[in-house]
């Protein structure tokens, strides 16, 4: 919810704005500018009006943002120390793509491209390791791997290896043996992807380290890629909860579905009426586009049987996936398209892709040439290696000794201290495996100078780079804005269960359940069994599931049934119906007829608390929003510039 929140609040802050421009807006003394509002105001409208209308009924959200920012920052909400730690990861995210050597940068975007072009098969082993464990921990899973490895080298089954004891530690090891199927650039973590695509066919690679431990990967295919495709589906229901009886009507019912669309039935008319999946039912069954340059991806059997069909139009035969039977019909099927028409799209997954780290060690470099980097060579040295003892590996290591705070380098004006180092070895020493004190400490040295050179560069953006500038304020608004809002209105509307029943009593009146039918609804695929339906429910003695095992007995399309309460102005098919209580005469209603009993006809009636609860806590919520702002206009006096807000669009 709350990424979701700060995307949100993206759009009421600005990219950048000049500090001369006319000032439209003050609050608590503070200017918002002309061209910050306007920014706001573009990116909010695409096609934007400058009628006194519009922009007045803006400038009410836009008050309204920047009445609880300010608030939150009078509350002292941005000196509370897990929410600028939130800031600080979201900014040094920010960050990432302004720390990197562009050409090199430009390298990556076109080796994710050519390999965008194929796609690869591969299995894995995966030995699980913490990004920061020890390095005893860590020789212990390497080991495991390098010992899981010689089995397969010796001649052991790759699948039966990941699948034994202590084998792999991917869960889903059990069904697939490690096979993750194809993919191609961006599926994968970067430095698996990597080494999938420099891997022969038929090779295992050598042990390697990722995020989630260590893996060795076996690739077993490489193809072309096959694009990207978009296709409509007809689902019959049958997943792992169903019962064998329910998959063989399931599987019965989409093989007499085929033979309908076989015969020229109509695929949007056959979708609507049988499809189980309510959310592409009534449209005609499509899906987002999967395959080459998505992020979507369908399970193997769906995906294969779909990339089958060779003209849009085309339908396959019944497939059987985890979820039940398909009919798979192509709508569209496009290439990979050229580099420079995806350039800027591949750009921006790089800077946000674990690849773009690779690029630092160069731009670290080109950093130190133009800072005028000086090292002090060896002699600051010293005390580290002559210090630097077993306790370092445990974490129980101190610098208290170190009574000098010599120059180690300088880069530009700043220098970089003895103790600046000590810190860093103090907070650092996870993962770093157990060497005599100067490799240690050389080893350190290297990271150190990487980070720290890293960390000045970050610190000169906000100057550099207006854009890094706004990004960095875009983020703390939200974070701020989410906190207070939280604190003042959605929490505690929640926790202020005494106020919510005082509020709920206060206005009972506007939860009501209105006019609804407890029945049982025979939908039927046409006037002849509709009549069958309503001559047999004419034998009080006989229930639903009599009926559906008389007319469903030679085919499942014949008839669903569905019992409920039914808000009847809310169900297409029951409304202007004026059904009653009892058996109802059959009707048609797009193309299907219905046969309704009903159990009870329910008038309109007030809920109870419980049952309001959802609505009433919505409304409560609102209500302390409105009443916390009236609070905020009299706390932090807001001067509007009319003359400035009606010019924006001369």
């Amino acid at each position: 919810m709350k990424a979701l929140f700060l995307t949100v609040i993206l759009f009421f802050t600005s990219l950048s704005f000049s500090q001369k421009d006319a000032i439209i807006m003050k609050i608590d003394g503070k200017k918002v500018t002309k061209s910050e509002f306007l920014t706001i105001y573009l990116k909010n409208n695409a096609t934007p009006k400058y009628d006194k209308s519009s922009l007045d009924e803006y400038m009410q959200l836009f008050t309204k943002f920047k009445l609880k920012v300010a608030e939150a920052e009078a509350l002292g909400y941005d000196t509370i120390p897990k929410l600028n730690k939130e800031l600080e990861g979201y900014r040094k995210q920010l960050a990432l793509p302004y720390l990197i050597d562009s050409a090199q940068n430009q390298a990556l975007v076109r080796e994710a491209y050519d390999r965008s072009r194929s796609e690869v098969r591969a299995s894995h082993i995966l030995i699980r390791l913490d990004p920061n464990a020890s390095s005893a921990d860590t020789l212990a899973a390497y080991n495991r791997i390098i010992g899981l490895k010689a089995r397969i080298d010796k001649g052991e089954d790759f699948a039966s290896v990941a699948k034994m004891k202590n084998g792999s530690e991917d869960p889903s090891v059990i069904n697939n043996g490690g096979d993750l199927g194809f993919f191609t650039a961006f599926q994968m973590v970067y430095p698996f992807e990597d080494k999938a695509f420099s891997t022969a066919i038929g090779e295992v690679s050598n042990p390697f380290r990722t995020k989630y431990g260590y893996h060795i990967v076996k690739v077993t295919d490489k193809r072309p890629a096959r694009g990207t495709i978009k296709v409509a589906h007809l689902m019959i229901s049958a997943g792992k909860e169903v019962n064998q009886e329910g998959k063989d009507a399931a599987e019965k019912k989409i093989n007499e579905l085929y033979q309908k669309l076989l015969a020229g039935e109509k695929w949007d008319e056959l979708v609507a009426l049988h499809s189980d999946d309510p959310g592409t039912s009534k449209k005609g069954g499509e899906l987002p586009p999967f395959g080459t340059g998505t992020t979507q991806r369908m399970v193997p059997s769906f995906e294969d049987a779909a990339y089958l069909l060779k003209k849009d139009g085309d339908f396959s035969q019944p497939v059987k996936t985890d979820y039940g039977f398909h009919i798979i019909k192509r709508l569209e099927w496009s290439d990979v398209k050229p580099f420079d028409v995806v350039k800027k799209e591949i750009q921006t997954k790089v800077n946000k892709d674990e690849r773009s780290k690779k690029t630092q060690d160069s731009f670290v470099a080109k950093l130190k040439t133009n800072y005028g980097y000086t090292n002090a060579g060896a002699k600051p040295l010293a005390w580290f290696v002559a210090n630097l003892d077993s306790t370092y590996f445990t974490g129980s290591w101190n610098y208290i000794n170190l009574k000098s705070n010599k120059v180690i380098f300088t880069l530009g004006k700043k220098k970089f201290m003895q103790k600046d180092f000590a810190e860093y070895l103090r907070k650092n020493y996870k993962g770093i495996k157990k060497d005599v004190p100067a490799r240690v400490v050389e080893l350190q040295l290297k990271n150190w100078e990487k980070s720290a050179i890293l960390a000045y560069e970050e610190s000169l953006l906000v100057n550099k780079y207006p854009a890094y500038k706004a990004l960095v304020s875009e983020y703390h608004d939200g974070i701020l804005l989410y906190e207070v809002m939280s604190d003042k209105v959605w929490n505690k509307a929640v926790k202020d269960t005494s106020g919510l029943r005082k509020f709920f009593n206060d206005n009972r009146e506007k939860y009501l359940w209105p006019n609804r039918l407890d029945a049982t609804i025979y939908e039927c695929l046409n006037k002849e069994i509709a009549s069958k339906v309503s001559s047999m429910l004419l034998n009080d003695t006989i229930n639903s599931k009599h009926v559906i095992e008389v007319i469903n007995k030679n085919t499942e399309l014949n008839l669903k049934v569905k019992m409920n309460k039914f808000d009847i102005n809310q169900t297409a098919f029951l409304k202007d119906q004026n059904l009653s209580k009892g058996l109802n005469s059959m009707y048609e209603f797009e193309g299907k007829f219905y046969v309704v009993k009903v159990a009870a006809v329910l008038p309109i009636m007030q809920k109870e608390f419980q049952e309001a609860k959802g609505a009433s806590t919505s409304d409560y919520q609102n209500y302390l929003e409105q009443e916390w702002l009236t609070e905020l206009r009299k706390k932090h006096p807001i001067v509007i510039y009319d003359s400035v807000l009606y010019g924006l669009g001369n």
